[in-house]
């Protein structure tokens, strides 16, 4: 199973305060420890929302908005996604977070991500071999979640 693990905006973040070097040093560390339990696929961490559009479509047209964006308990400083067993066992590993972070008060969101199995016979076989496809595409052309080609 794979889970989002959503770090949640707070006013440093949005202020784009950038982490000191213990700060980066712990982060570094959790990640580590993520990748040798084979269990990281992807993590990155967001700029302030100053720097981001959104965009809303209503009747099918698309409308933009620049940020910032002024709920920033709704926003996204940043996310890892991993691949463990269980809801539980992305649980543990959440509890692990550096303390560091934003002094002890940091909210963690944790999503599941849809599999191809979860979308039944509408993913009809045509529809999971063109998914495949781009899936293969992106790894061998080296844009993966993270990575600059």
């Amino acid at each position: 199973m794979r889970f989002m693990i959503i770090r949640k905006a707070d006013k440093n973040t949005e202020a784009g305060v950038l982490p000191d070097e213990n700060l980066l040093a712990a982060m570094g560390q959790y990640n580590e420890e993520l990748v040798n339990a084979g269990i990281m696929l992807a993590g990155e961490g967001l700029q302030p929302s100053s720097k981001g559009a959104r965009v809303k479509f209503s009747g099918g047209k698309p409308s933009v908005t620049d940020g910032p964006f002024s709920e920033t308990k709704e926003l996204i400083a940043g996310f890892t996604m991993i691949e463990v067993g269980s809801k539980e066992e992305a649980i543990e590993w959440v509890k692990r977070w550096p303390p560091l972070d934003g002094n002890g008060e940091v909210e963690i969101e944790i999503r599941q991500v849809f599999e191809a199995s979860d979308f039944g016979a509408e993913f009809t076989p045509e529809l999971r071999e063109a998914e495949e496809r781009m899936r293969e595409h992106l790894l061998k052309s080296g844009k993966q979640l993270g990575k600059k080609a």
